[in-house]
């Protein structure tokens, strides 16, 4: 039980890190143009990192699953090692590529390993339901959200490598929502591991396992059932607001110098309301010029005196 809790808490709190650290650089050349891309380096060295740990978890995983005899655990380990191989994968070529000047690799073709373990991330979590009245399958699908997030991002980003016409901030503001996705990822992990293993969920579920990364979580009956499935939609609630006010935080400080340039629109009305106007008019016969002088007269509440 500790060890699952320990899994769930530092592989979510791995990719919460990641997931802000990608959004903060590219809020940050999105303020100013990246004139070089090692600026990713350490981005890219800590998903390495964190790809490492859940691959040794999961190798770790598969030797009390073959223990136990369940094969079932050892078919999910195995997932999730597929999964977490295109990521590092993905990580180790993209931190070469900015390390090594003679290694270089096109970006599209990263973008798509990274897209092939989104797709393979979000198949499954979509497909893994054990056990039809097991709550959490609730939590899989609210994951699936997040997951979809960073589809769509790298999609956007794939584009941007694709379509010339496009500037350069298109592609920082698809890794900016990206790394939104994989924060909401991260707060996600961490509240299944809470709920899951803490008890945090409802009374009368609890948590059947078999071995490691196979479990279920049972309830006693349907109200039980669907006060745990409320809840579980009430904490993803909960997190997304999190996650709308760190959005809310990053985008004010990309419109800040935007914000700073802002000009009213009766700007140049409000200096020529107060202005003379004169008129020059040249007369054929000679050199006498006339001149009339317009000066608006206020009166009382902003209306001129009738006389």
């Amino acid at each position: 039980m500790a060890a699952g809790l320990l899994t769930y808490l530092t592989g979510g709190a791995g990719i919460f890190v990641f997931g802000a650290t990608e959004s903060i650089i590219s809020t940050t050349q999105i303020q100013n143009p990246p004139r070089s891309k090692s600026t990713h380096s350490i981005s890219f060295l800590l998903t390495s990192l964190i790809s490492f740990l859940f691959i040794l978890n999961s190798l770790i995983s598969i030797t009390h699953n073959l223990k136990s005899h369940d094969q079932t655990g050892v078919v999910l380990q195995l997932q999730v090692i597929s999964i977490i191989l295109l990521f590092l994968l993905f990580s180790v070529l993209s931190l070469l590529s900015n390390i090594i000047n003679s290694f270089h690799i096109p970006s599209y073709i990263l973008n798509i390993i990274c897209l092939f373990g989104f797709i393979e991330e979000f198949f499954m979590f979509y497909l893994q339901k054990k056990d039809p009245d097991g709550i959490e399958n609730r939590y899989y699908d609210l994951l699936l959200v997040p997951v979809s997030v960073c589809i769509v991002s790298t999609i956007l980003e794939l584009k941007d490598n694709k379509d010339v016409k496009l500037g350069s901030n298109y592609a920082n503001y698809a890794r900016f929502g990206r790394g939104v996705g994989l924060v909401m990822q991260g707060m996600w992990f961490v509240q299944m591991g809470i709920s899951f293993y803490s008890g945090l969920m409802t009374d009368g579920c609890y948590m059947k396992e078999k071995s490691c990364g196979n479990f279920t979580v049972w309830c006693k009956g349907h109200p039980e059932f669907h006060r745990a499935r409320a809840i579980a939609t009430l904490h993803f609630n909960c997190h997304l607001a999190l996650v709308v006010c760190f959005v809310v935080g990053g985008f004010s400080l990309v419109s800040k110098d935007e914000v700073m340039r802002y000009k009213p629109i009766g700007a140049e009305m409000q200096r020529v309301s107060g202005a003379q106007f004169t008129l020059d008019s040249d007369d054929d016969e000679g050199d006498n010029e006339k001149t009339v002088v317009v000066v608006p007269e206020t009166g009382v509440n902003g209306y001129g005196s009738h006389h």
